[in-house]
Parts: C-alpha cells; structure tokens; sequence
C-alpha cells in the first residue's frame, strides 16, 4: 500500500493520545504517504496530525460537566462532521471519548465513510444499550482487553482485540533503580507516587486529600520520599497552591516534575492514584496501589446506578478478583489512604500480586499498534 491516503483520527484526552500516536507510527510503517487529519493532543501532531482544534478543549470528565460547555463541544464536533462530509477521507478513527465519537461516527459512516471505533466504551459495566448505536456507527471496534471483545462478538458487533500499547513498551521486569538513578533518588528507602489525574476537575478533588496523606506519611517513615509528577501545567497550578504541598517540598521529601509518570510509578514503592489508564500503567510496572476516584456527587449518584461490575479499576477488572483496594467518594479520605499506603509500603511479600500482575501483562502484549493498524488497513 503505497499509494496517497488520508485518514481522519480523533482523540479526545492524553490516553486517546498515546494510542494515536502509536497506531499513526505503525500505519506510516506501511504507507509514509498518509496524511491524518482530525484532532488530538501533542504526541498525535508529532506524527504528523493536522489538528483542527486543541484536544484540550475536548477534555471534559463525568455526566453532568459536559453539559456546562455542550455548546461549544457541539459546535466542535458539527465542524468535524461537515469537514469530513466535504472532503471525504479513506476512513475515519474515533479513539475513546465515545460520547463525543460516535456521533461524528454515525453521521460519517451512513455518509459511506468506513469508521473504526479504538477503545470499547465500558458497555460491558454500564449502559449497555450503548452497544446497539456502536454497531451502527462502527465498521470495526478496536480493543484492548480480550473480555470486551467477547462482548462484541456476543452481539454479532466486527471486532478485534489488539492487545495494548503501554503492555509492549513497558518491560516485563522494569529497571526501578535505572529509575531512581534517572530522577536522582535515593536507591534505599520507601518511594511513594502521587498521581491525582490528568483532568482538572478530578485533580481538584483529589489532590488535597493525597497530599494530605503524603504528609501523614512522611511523619511516620523518616525515610519515606514522595515524587509527584504534574500531568499538565494546569494540574501544577493548582497543586501548587493545595494546602501541605508548600510544606511537603520545603522538607525536601517531596520531589515534583512535569510529567512523566511512568518513570516516578517506576521508582516508587507504591503508588496512590486516581483511577483510570494509570492504574494499568501500576500494574504493568508490578506495582502496589491503591485506587481512588472521586466525581462530582450527582454524577457519581447517576453513575453507580448504572454499573453492572463489582470493580472498577482495570487491575481487578483484568483480573476478574479483588487484586487492589478501591477507594471511591466519601471513602477518599486521608487517614483511610495513609493507613492503607503505609501497610502496602512496609508490605515484605508481594510476590503473589507480582505473579498475577505479570501474567496479565503477558496477556496484553501484543505488538497494539501494529495490529490496530492491520485491521484499519484490511478494512481499507
């Protein structure tokens, strides 16, 4: 396949943009000639993206805070339509943001457009009736865990598990004194990481109460230091200014950089997190966790009526048993965090969570985005 082509590809938030990335690199591999048009963030436009608008702008979390900026989301995503319906490209990815996609997906695909939809929707955990409107809007939905594509092919829908990324770019064994010798840390000693979210809203909510525990933490192990990594300059200003940040870096036991992630999860001991891709990311680094999340009340209220899982963190979810402690709403408090971090860091034996982290990433690892671009191109 040597020929011009051009695709569409949409990415809402930073996860959507990793999987981009990946999967435009790997179509590249097979035909340097594509030209990708649509939106995502900055590792996307590396790869060549013309974005027509900021991905940040798509960055919205929960039920009810989109409904503050539908008119603008709405606006955006008229524009994506009508710019694809004008000029037509070869196929159109949607990845994630499934509210968002599968809209433009719909239009464009009844328009004789092809459409892949990257990412299943947890239609598997809640509002299953979701899975009717992504037949329809989707020629091929792209997975990255292998129980969502049994879903799929439960309900006749084509499908094809690709494995995911982070499962093939982070090592089997990953190298934890590499990492602290790369951020400059102690080689002995408990390291803790923070990572409160990447979106503002659920870093509002969290950052308080995980540097409050940080600073629980600390007074109890003397030798205990703490690496926060900012995911965005906005999530840096505003724990900046959270009471016990100042404090914390002041003792020299507090390190901060922006971002990577991996790397502070990869030095670290454990790792307090908000739920989402970076507990994955925890587990393919074999680490011990505790996952939080926390959501404005009335759409966590609509939410939990809806669930038809007993987890919701990827670890447990993969696993399909309680490997990790989960912490939601009201149960999101300091004390609880500390307590719970402070047994899973002075924990001797973690070898069984280790074992069972690592035939599970086992699972996952398999070539993602080349496979993600193989199927785009044999839909083609």
């Amino acid at each position: 396949m040597g020929a011009p082509v051009r695709i569409g590809i949409l990415a809402g938030e930073s996860s959507g943009d990793i999987l981009g990335a990946g999967l435009m690199q790997a179509l590249l591999a097979v035909n340097p000639h594509i030209v990708f048009e649509g939106i995502g963030g900055p590792l996307m436009t590396a790869q060549g993206l013309l974005s027509q608008v900021p991905m940040e702008r798509l960055s919205v979390m929960g039920l009810v805070e989109p409904l503050k900026r539908l008119p603008e989301l709405l606006g955006i995503r008229r524009d994506v339509i009508r710019h694809f319906m004008l000029d037509p490209p070869a196929v159109f990815i949607g990845i994630d943001s499934p509210d968002f996609n599968l809209g433009i997906e719909l239009k464009l695909r009844n328009a004789g457009i092809k459409t892949v939809h990257y990412v299943s929707p947890s239609v598997w955990a809640w509002r299953r009736r979701r899975i009717h409107k992504i037949g329809k809007a989707a020629d091929l939905v792209l997975t990255l865990f292998p129980f969502e594509a049994d879903f799929y092919r439960q309900h006749r829908i084509p499908v094809s598990f690709v494995g995911h990324p982070l499962a093939d770019l982070i090592p089997l064994q990953p190298d934890k004194g590499a990492a602290r010798s790369q951020l400059q840390l102690a080689r002995n000693g408990k390291v803790l990481a923070l990572l409160p979210g990447s979106r503002a809203g659920e870093v509002a909510r969290l950052g308080p109460v995980f540097l409050q525990a940080a600073a629980l933490l600390v007074e109890q192990d003397s030798n205990l230091q703490v690496v926060l990594p900012f995911a965005t300059p906005v999530c840096r200003s505003l724990l900046q200014k959270m009471p016990h940040y100042q404090a914390l870096l002041e003792s020299g036991r507090l390190r901060v950089f922006d971002g990577d992630s991996r790397l502070a999860m990869q030095a670290a001991d454990g790792v307090l997190l908000a739920s989402g891709t970076a507990a994955l990311e925890a587990l393919l680094l074999k680490l011990p966790m505790l996952v939080c999340y926390k959501m404005a009340p009335l759409s966590y209220a609509i939410i939990s009526r809806m669930l038809k899982v007993p987890y919701f963190s990827l670890p447990n979810l993969l696993a399909g048993e309680k490997l990790v402690d989960e912490l939601v709403q009201e149960q999101v408090q300091s004390a609880v965090l500390a307590e719970k971090m402070h047994a899973l860091l002075a924990g001797a034996d973690n070898s069984r969570l280790q074992a069972r982290y690592l035939v599970i990433h086992q699972s996952l690892r398999r070539d993602a985005s080349s496979r993600a671009a193989e199927a785009v191109l044999k839909l083609l």
